[in-house]
């Protein structure tokens, strides 16, 4: 049966003896060597299934986003564990390909939740993150719209917004910061623009995991020129180079019902100028969206 037509009960009572089981074999499991962090609608969701079919990586059992170290992590590390494929299939991996096998999930909330950079320190010591980044103008117009389809935001106009998130967001980072077991809807699904200040979160996730564990990509870099960016990520993670590439696929893009108000685009440009100008030492150029 197509997972897509599962009633939405069903599909509950089936993760949850899914996870039930997990927790049980969690000895028996796999632990993640690399995870992506983000950012949010900057392509995640295809340079996972991108990275999901190399040969020698094994994906998170039922879903991409186990945002663990973000809002679950109360549940303990061998609830997260249990996510992950068994030591057994890792094996048949390394009979195989002659490598170690490698696993991964991905959650983008993960590059901004105030607690996770420390804790992904402290239960994944050498993992790998990679990070995704696009001209946070263009970002915050699809979170919107991404928002609003899912039912997150009742503002329907990007503007308004825009102009309620500082008090939507107000002393959220500091809580989240100071109370391991806070949780925030709008830090979550209501920052548009802070989103887009990449430069701050890599600075904070390089002061917990180390500058040289962390690979940042373009996104817009990634679907013009997919292979030579994938080969970069496979490189930095120590992937095997030689097993080709898999089919590069747009997913979860969302059609617009209609463009950007130009001055608004324009003020969102400008406030994001040194914030992108923060991004070079990252990048070793202008971002991409930046370039003349």
């Amino acid at each position: 049966m197509d997972a897509s037509k599962v009633p939405s009960p069903v599909k509950r009572v089936v993760h949850l003896g899914s996870r039930s089981y997990g927790r049980l074999t969690a000895p028996a499991r796999m632990t993640p060597s690399f995870l992506i962090c983000g950012g949010q609608r900057c392509g995640t969701t295809s340079l996972y299934r991108a990275l999901a079919a190399h040969p020698t990586v094994l994906k998170a059992v039922l879903h991409k986003g186990v945002h663990y170290f973000d809002v679950s992590y109360e549940r303990g590390k061998g609830w997260y564990r249990g996510h992950f494929p068994l030591q057994r299939s890792a094996e048949r991996v390394r009979t195989k390909y002659g490598v170690e096998a490698q696993t991964f999930e991905s959650s983008p909330y993960y590059m901004y939740h105030p607690q996770a950079a420390a804790r992904i320190a402290a239960d994944l010591p050498g993992a790998k993150l990679v990070v995704l980044v696009r001209d946070p103008v263009e970002r915050a117009y699809s979170q919107h719209h991404h928002e609003l389809a899912r039912g997150f935001e009742h503002e329907r106009d990007f503007g308004n917004a825009l102009a309620l998130e500082p008090p939507r967001l107000h002393r959220q980072e500091h809580k989240l910061a100071t109370d391991p077991t806070y949780y925030s809807f709008a830090h979550q699904h209501h920052a548009y623009r802070s989103r887009g200040e990449y430069a701050r979160y890599l600075s904070v996730m390089a002061q917990h995991v180390g500058r040289e564990r962390i690979h940042v990509v373009e996104s817009e870099r990634f679907f013009t020129e997919p292979e030579k960016t994938y080969d970069e990520v496979c490189s930095f993670l120590g992937l095997r180079l030689d097993l080709g590439h898999p089919a590069f696929e747009r997913h979860n893009a969302r059609p617009r019902q209609a463009d950007m108000d130009p001055g608004l685009r324009r003020d969102l440009t400008n406030y994001f100028a040194t914030h992108d100008e923060a991004l070079i030492t990252w990048l070793g150029r202008v971002p991409i969206w930046r370039q003349a």
